[in-house]
């Protein structure tokens, strides 16, 4: 399944072991090591539902949504190509993981973001998700900024 969201932008649903997948989560993961060198990266969750941005055929961004119990989803590895920052491919994944969660009857999607990466919070603020108390692994992590917002 597949849609088109604006001109160039192609959101695609991709199994985790996707190639097209996995070298860009194998990018952020790389990246949030020179962010945060001291914090591990968190295991892939096998109930992830992957999405994978493509502009003119080139994979370019990705994100999940892992289901939290009957009403809650939380979305996971947001990460776009630092050349295809600040173009509005965010904002298409974002989006669509978005109506993806209200499609699958969720009633809240949760997230969580790092404190350095001031465009992803200044991104989901502007999607209306509010600042919430840490969860799970994010509890007592000082470089984490956790999200809700209602569906």
């Amino acid at each position: 399944m597949f849609e088109c969201l604006g001109n160039t932008v192609l959101i695609q649903d991709r199994e985790i072991t996707h190639p097209d997948a996995t070298v860009l989560l194998r990018r952020a993961e790389e990246e949030m090591l020179l962010l945060y060198p001291d914090e591990p990266a968190s295991p892939l969750d096998p109930k992830a539902r992957f999405v994978v941005a493509y502009v003119l055929g080139q994979p370019v961004g990705c994100g999940a949504l892992v289901p939290i119990g009957d009403v809650t989803s939380e979305i996971k590895r947001m990460y776009v190509l630092p050349e295809h920052r600040r173009t509005g491919v965010a904002r298409r994944i974002l989006a669509g993981l978005i109506r993806r969660a209200g499609d699958g009857r969720f009633q809240t999607v949760i997230l969580e973001t790092g404190t350095k990466q001031k465009a992803a919070i200044a991104l989901y603020e502007g999607f209306g998700f509010e600042r919430t108390e840490p969860y799970g692994e994010y509890v007592d992590n000082p470089y984490s900024v956790c999200y809700a917002r209602k569906l």
